[in-house]
């Protein structure tokens, strides 16, 4: 009988029956811990890591850790975890989902396994959806880490390699999906290993998870670099598609979101691009773009997929409403859209990597998750993930009425009823939360409101101003908010005074969306912890949600309601609709699980393709000796090379032998050292494949020998990293596009009925084979064919081209090196010098050739005079004089770094028209008589003698920064016809700045200038400076950093600097490697011929 009745409990009950016991636990410990002062509750994290040494686990010390967690909280933010929230934590640490709802304090629930999972000392990340969320949590829950001694650190884009390292090295790091995706994929294309910021994918938290891994999980995170120009075909093809008609020429399937051409369309297409057959493999290229342009044309809508903003097209997270900027649609789609919107059509991108975020979060050893909104997505987070959701109690009763739906026939009747219905909660003074999908509704609902004269707020992609505030005030009485599915997460909505008598937050859904999940995500902004409140969704047959419903089916829908008699303006309300539409979501929800499960397939045969990459990568990466792995490559490319031109016959009479010998010689550099074309036939007959490649193999290791004795061991390691590296990098970019080439061609249909996933595997499996192959021949040949001097003649030459020839090489060249104007540095052509840092991933010293390239004449021109040898190791500085009679030439120049003849690395910039230096450059800035204090002074004083005045008090005036408020006058005793005075260093410090002194004898005044700057004396190494700086455009600018002796009038370095987005950098200058002497000094930035940032300092 009791088995019986165990078995009919529900397993979800069990579960919280378990984590109750748990919790109770955690619970006991709560006056011992009451009674602990605050230095042996921080010391229990010490006393934690001591016993995970001893052998006991995180699971044996989880109740007592959270209860050290729970009063630490209680100490440093005043709040204390319910046990709800206990439970929450439990979960997590499991490796599982808890669904939490609105308002239940997910955010504090993180803080007790992160802290747990932070003892081992292998890192936690704490993972959220935006910059402001990730920042804020940072602050705030970071702070119960650190009270008990733990390290918190929180990673934006913005920020320097350097900060970034520094914030992984944290216990607990806090930042965002992508930005934690992008890091992993820029470290596997790290070119240094000093580059690499991310450390061992151990354990991850992460905040609405739901958005994270299953509404992005489509789409992957990718890493482009500058393609090929821009097609020529993207104008014409979409004034074409322009033209055409719809049901006629295309047809549109709104389930799936595609457009396709019809026969007729295709007809149209061979006519205006005078083609015979347009689904011939030579037109695939114009074919492809007319595909593009039609989705662009009558898929993507403006203002609901994307918007256009200073020239750009900016895409639209269409879960969250948010922009996102940065990213760009892939295969043509951003330029087809450009070209739609007559924009600047940018280049085309190229993949140099790409993850998506279910194969980068599958690689921790350890995920969970948070939501308010999982569990109807159970079975997908069981399948991919293995994890399981447990749905959380709430703390409170949910006391929030979920309204039947109203259903209107038109989109117009639903958007005033909306407004009548508005109009009048709004009299009675309730807070009215109006969330819907797109941006263009939410301005169109904006419109009739304000003519209405309903004051509200806006809150949408293109209106997201103090999103927090607006949002964190939604719930005052009378608030009018209208917002995009931004207003879903994050931020709680707290109710005012009075607002609970008058019924709660009144959420109004515009929309149904795609996904139940994210219409529970609005009505969970209201009735948070037990508050009252009411949601209703008023919906349309015009709505998207039901373009996606067959036709047959919408218009049998479409005449009952007519047959109901529903006059205009008039509404169905019943259960019946909400369940009808629900299971329009449904069906949704499967074909977006089907799809989402299916990009997992694709991806995870590439995932294993790119673990095998990045592995090998890393090796290198890491200093490793290649020299067997580099010999046992030549071995296997003799061996596929042989196989090559022997393969047809088993006859050596009938191998390609010639074509073997012009192999070796014209791309691994014999140079005959094996002859074959000589040979006569009993010779030929004679010969075996396997004593053929033995013979070849030989060759080819003594070429490999010789290069030993021609360059120096550490040398030729080096070069052997350095030459697969690149080899590598540029057949896995090469690879990426054939893969991604060969998925869309595949797509989701089954070709012959076979399985497209087999059908993929076995492809991509192959294209591998190939591209691995390719990487050893491309190392081989680049090994061989090193030498220790430069071919003078191939680099000095001067072409004679006419000026069409020389632009349309300075564009192959750009195509080279994925480089864009529009991002280079500038240099201005009188400046007298220009210096960079390099870097090459030298680990030993090496001898190293530094060389300056002239591009704009459409060769890659050497430039006599601009060539250094060096002996490097780690970062190290080169610099460039400008010639003594003349500026430098304008355009494009690249400085290379060779080793061995092997180009180590580049750097590119422009030089522009000269500019006045008089205003901006080499000559001081400062007032060269300006006397500087430090701001470590106690004390700075003057004395000032007067023979013409004879009184015995003198009126002073102290001002700062010539500001005329900030100002100090009083008076000083003078005596002899002199005086003196002494100014005292302020309670708070001295504020660095320019003062001036004013001596007011008699009807003259004396001004003494003088400035107080950061000192830096024998003891500091290094000179570290901050800089913030407003930035005017949304994107990274090239700046000029000069360090000029103030004293010496002296220009000590010229530096090319990168300034982010944030306009925060951080200046670090070497005084033994720039000379700097005792004395003054200023620093400047330098953009569009201005100085934007000046500062002094002294060194003592």
């Amino acid at each position: 009988m009791k088995s019986f009745i165990g078995g009919l409990i529900n397993p979800h009950d069990r579960k919280i029956k378990s984590l109750q016991k748990k919790v109770d636990k955690i619970l006991s410990f709560e006056d011992e811990m009451k009674n602990l002062s605050d230095e042996q509750l921080k010391n229990k994290t010490l006393e934690f890591k001591e016993r995970l040494k001893n052998g006991q686990t995180l699971d044996d010390m989880l109740e007592e850790a959270f209860a050290v967690v729970r009063e630490a909280s209680y100490r440093v933010l005043g709040m204390k975890h319910f046990p709800v929230q206990l439970m929450g934590g439990i979960v997590l640490h499991e490796g599982n989902i808890a669904e939490m709802k609105t308002g239940e304090g997910k955010t504090l629930v993180a803080t007790l396994p992160a802290y747990l999972n932070a003892l081992t000392g292998d890192g936690v990340f704490v993972i959220t959806v935006n910059d402001y969320l990730a920042a804020r949590d940072k602050e705030e829950m970071g702070r119960v880490h650190e009270f008990l001694g733990l390290k918190v650190g929180f990673i934006h884009r913005e920020m320097s390699v350097p900060e970034k390292k520094e914030a992984y090295r944290c216990d607990i790091t806090y930042g965002t999906n992508s930005e934690f995706g992008f890091d992993y994929l820029r470290d596997n294309m790290a070119l240094t290993k000093e580059m690499v910021v991310q450390r061992n994918l151990n354990y991850a938290i992460i905040d609405e998870v739901d958005s994270i891994l299953i509404d992005e999980a489509r789409t992957p995170l990718i890493i482009t670099g500058v393609g090929t120009r821009a097609s020529q075909y993207y104008i014409t093809v979409d004034r074409f598609v322009k033209s055409l008609k719809k049901d006629e020429d295309y047809e549109v399937d709104n389930e799936k979101n595609i457009v396709n051409l019809t026969q007729e369309g295709m007809d149209k297409a061979e006519r205006v691009f005078n083609l015979d057959n347009i689904a011939d493999i030579k037109n695939t290229e114009l074919l492809h773009h007319i595909r593009q342009s039609l989705h662009a044309n009558y898929i993507m809508k403006k203002d609901q997929d994307y918007v256009v903003q200073n020239g750009e097209v900016l895409i639209v997270d269409k879960f969250t409403g948010r922009l996102m900027p940065g990213r760009r649609f892939s295969n043509g789609l951003h330029q087809a859209i450009e070209a739609k919107e007559n924009l600047e059509i940018q280049k085309e991108s190229k993949t140099q990597a790409m993850i998506t975020y279910q194969n980068y979060f599958r690689m921790f050893n350890k995920i969970s998750g948070m939501t308010g909104t999982a569990y109807t997505e159970r079975q997908e987070f069981r399948d991919i993930y293995g994890m399981d959701v447990v749905t959380i109690p709430t703390n409170k009763p949910v006391r929030r009425i979920d309204q039947p739906d109203l259903l209107y026939k038109t989109k117009k009747e639903k958007l005033n009823a909306i407004l009548d219905e508005v109009e009048k909660r709004h009299k009675k003074g309730q807070p009215i939360l109006i969330g819907t999908i797109y941006i263009d509704d939410s301005e169109k609902l904006s419109e009739m409101l304000t003519k209405k004269g309903i004051k509200h707020n806006l809150l949408n992609a293109k209106q997201d101003k103090n999103e927090a505030d607006i949002i964190s005030k939604a719930g005052q009485k009378g608030a009018v908010t209208i917002a995009t599915n931004m207003a879903g997460r994050g931020t709680d909505i707290k109710l005012g005074e009075g607002v609970a008598e008058l019924g709660g937050l009144y959420v109004i859904g515009t929309e149904r969306h795609d996904s139940r999940r994210i219409d529970n995500q609005l009505r969970g902004r209201s009735g948070r912890q037990g508050d009252p409140g009411e949601s209703r969704f008023f919906i349309s047959l015009e709505d998207r949600l039901f373009e996606k419903i067959d036709k047959d089916h919408l218009n049998r829908i479409k005449k009952m309601i007519d047959k109901l008699g529903i006059a205009e303006g008039e509404a169905i309300e019943d259960k019946l609709v909400s369940k009808a539409v629900e299971g329009v979501q449904k069906s949704i929800e499967n074909i977006n699980y089907r799809i989402r499960k299916s990009t997992l397939e694709f991806d995870q045969i590439l995932n294993k393709q790119r673990e095998t990459i990045y592995n090998e990568r890393n090796k290198i990466l890491n200093g490793e000796d290649m020299s067997g792995f580099i010999r046992e490559i030549i071995k296997d490319v003799v061996d596929k090379t042989v196989e090559r031109f022997t393969q047809n016959s088993p006859y050596p009479e009938e191998w390609d032998l010639k074509g073997l010998e012009d192999y070796l010689n014209n791309n691994l550099n014999f140079k005959n050292r094996v002859n074959l074309s000589n040979l006569d036939m009993e010779e030929i007959e004679k010969l075996d494949k396997k004593s053929l490649k033995d013979q070849i193999t030989q060759k080819a290791l003594e070429i490999h020998d010789e290069k030993e004795g021609m360059f120096n061991e550490s040398q030729l390691r080096y070069l052997e990293r350095l030459i697969l590296m690149k080899s590598i990098d540029e057949k896995w970019v090469d690879h990426l596009d054939l893969v991604e080439q060969l998925r869309q061609g595949i797509g989701f249909q089954g070709i012959g009925g076979k399985d497209p996933v087999r059908v993929f595997n076995e492809e991509a499996y192959n294209l591998f084979e190939d591209m691995l192959h390719e990487i050893k021949e491309l190392t081989v040949k680049a090994l061989f064919g090193l030498i220790n001097t430069q071919s003078q003649q191939e680099m000095e030459r001067e072409l004679e081209i006419k000026e069409e020839e020389r632009k349309k090489r300075v564009l192959d060249l750009e195509d080279k090196y994925k480089v864009n104007r529009k991002y280079m540095m500038k240099i201005p052509a009188n400046l007298p010098s220009i210096k960079f840092n390099l870097d090459i991933n030298a680990t030993e010293e090496i001898d190293a050739i530094v060389g300056l390239y002239y591009m704009e004449n459409g060769y890659e021109q050497k430039l006599k005079d601009y060539e250094a040898k060096l002996n490097v190791k780690g970062v190290f500085p080169v610099e460039f004089k400008k010639p003594a009679d003349k500026d430098w030439e304008m355009g494009w120049y690249q400085l290379k770094v060779f080793v061995a003849g092997q180009e180590a690395t580049n750097i590119n910039f422009l030089v522009v028209e000269p500019r006045d230096l008089t205003s901006t450059g080499v000559r001081v800035i400062t007032n060269e008589n300006i006397k500087f204090f430090s701001n470590k002074r106690d004390k700075i004083a003057f004395n000032l003698s007067f023979p013409e005045f004879d009184g015995d008090k003198i009126g002073v005036t102290l001002i700062y920064n010539g500001n005329k408020k900030n100002v100090k006058t009083f008076e000083i005793n003078a005596k002899n016809r002199s005086a003196g005075i002494e100014l005292n260093r302020p309670e708070d410090g001295w504020q660095n700045g320019v003062y001036e002194v004013i001596f007011n004898i008699g009807e003259k005044n004396i001004s003494i200038p003088f400035m107080i700057v950061d000192e830096f004396t024998d003891e500091d190494k290094d000179i570290e400076m901050k800089v913030n700086i407003q930035m005017e455009e949304n994107r990274n600018i090239k700046m000029f950093g000069q360090l000029i002796n103030i004293d010496e009038k002296e220009l000590l370095s010229n530096i090319p600097i990168d300034i982010n987005k944030s306009g925060q950098i951080n200046i670090n200058i070497d005084k033994q490697k720039n000379k700097l002497r005792k004395g003054r000094y200023e620093f400047r930035l330098i953009a569009s011929n201005k100085v934007i940032f000046l500062t002094n300092f002294l060194v003592s």
